[in-house]
């Protein structure tokens, strides 16, 4: 068996195949030299405080001591008609099954300008070069106002750094969430210093060999010592490219996990498009932190069934999404797909200027609870029992 991807959903993958009664040999494979670790304390505590990868690495499990991880290498293609995987390094694995977990890379701004100085937050090793370079009075331009961009912003703040967000968007976090609870969000930002520049673009960077400012498209000219684009994901990939598959957003599966017209390859976590049986079967992918686990327990069951000769359980599939996003005291608790087709969002309890819950309907359905504050993460989960 080999596992391509080796973050949160690789280490899932390995865990469930293991669960599901696979015995034989599994491989997981990964680009970065790090075990497998927790990736939302990049944007918070590892940003705030220095943290090294022991802080956040996942605990190893006894059912998994016998996987076989070859790391620091990436995958460069894959034949799935001759069921191999080549590396990097020309090293080529053969499988018998394959477990797609290669997750996502941030997007990048194609704006003219100096590249460095110019940071991303997707690995540790972002992480950790993006803190060294921030400073107490730093002039720091996020670029992004949703989660990610939100959550640097809010712990640069925190360390002491003058902060610009800039966004097209009308309110932060628009689209999953709805304008009210993103003008809430941004109200808490601004009363700590954060400064918005929103409905704007970004037209060029300043500088000669390093950024020192970005010109809006509307000619507002910002500072700054360093950015950081937090303007969305890719899905990795290309490194499926010839062999027939739907990669138009991420890898098309089927309810089960399977990646189309291939019993032996199965896909989890954020790269797997697939249909949830708790909503409308539209094929989507979700880049929320319980989906790793959730889609490698399917497609671990699956994958094990089917190298067995037995019958794959076709138990429709599904997970109900949730995630939190810390932004200085203030936690922030999702449940459901708050953004999926929503007509009608309303508040439940609370007030959007103090801890609130908020419901989103579709056509007279709960479809999302999300909670802001304290108490309010508490109380959101008495609402998910209606979304169960």
């Amino acid at each position: 068996m080999v596992v391509v991807g080796a973050s949160m959903g690789g280490l899932r993958a390995a865990e469930q195949l293991r669960a599901a009664g696979w015995s034989g040999p599994v491989t997981v494979v990964g680009d970065e030299p790090h075990m497998p670790y927790n990736r939302p304390p990049l944007s918070k505590e590892v940003l705030a405080s220095d943290v090294t990868h022991p802080a956040v690495a996942f605990r190893a499990r006894a059912s998994t001591a016998d996987v076989a991880w070859r790391l620091g290498t990436p995958v460069a293609s894959a034949d799935l008609a001759a069921r191999t995987v080549t590396l990097a390094d020309d090293t080529q694995l053969p499988y018998t099954g394959l477990v797609v977990a290669t997750g996502i890379r941030p997007r990048r701004l194609p704006c003219p300008g100096p590249v460095a100085g110019r940071h991303v937050v997707r690995t540790l090793d972002d992480a950790q070069n993006l803190r060294a370079a921030l400073r107490p009075g730093s002039r720091v331009v996020v670029v992004g106002a949703g989660f990610i961009g939100c959550e640097v912003a809010a712990t640069a703040r925190g360390l002491g750094a003058e902060v610009a967000v800039v966004a097209p968007e009308a309110e932060p976090m628009t689209r999953p969430l709805g304008a009210e609870l993103g003008a809430a969000l941004r109200r808490r930002h601004e009363a700590r210093g954060v400064v918005f520049h929103l409905g704007r673009t970004v037209g060029h960077f300043s500088g000669i060999d390093a950024v020192t400012g970005l010109v809006l498209d509307d000619g507002t000219a910002l500072p700054a010592d360093l950015v950081v684009e937090a303007v969305g994901s890719t899905p990795n990939t290309a490194w499926l490219d010839g062999n027939g598959l739907d990669l138009s957003d991420g890898v098309l599966c089927d309810a089960l996990l399977r990646v189309e017209g291939r019993p032996d390859v199965v896909a989890v976590g954020d790269v797997a498009r697939f249909p949830n049986a708790r909503y409308d079967d539209v094929p989507r992918r979700v880049e929320h932190w319980s989906i790793p686990t959730d889609t490698a327990k399917r497609a671990a069951r699956t994958l094990a069934a089917h190298l067995a000769g037995e019958a794959v359980d076709g138990e429709p599939f599904a997970p109900l999404p949730a995630f939190w996003s810390d932004q200085y005291a203030e936690r922030l608790q999702s449940f459901g797909a708050p953004g999926l087709g929503v007509d009608d969002i309303r508040l439940l309890e609370g007030d959007f200027d103090a801890d609130c819950v908020v419901g989103y309907h579709a056509e007279g359905r709960l479809v999302g609870v999300v909670a802001l504050g304290g108490g309010a993460a508490a109380t959101a989960a008495r609402y998910r029992g209606a979304l169960v």
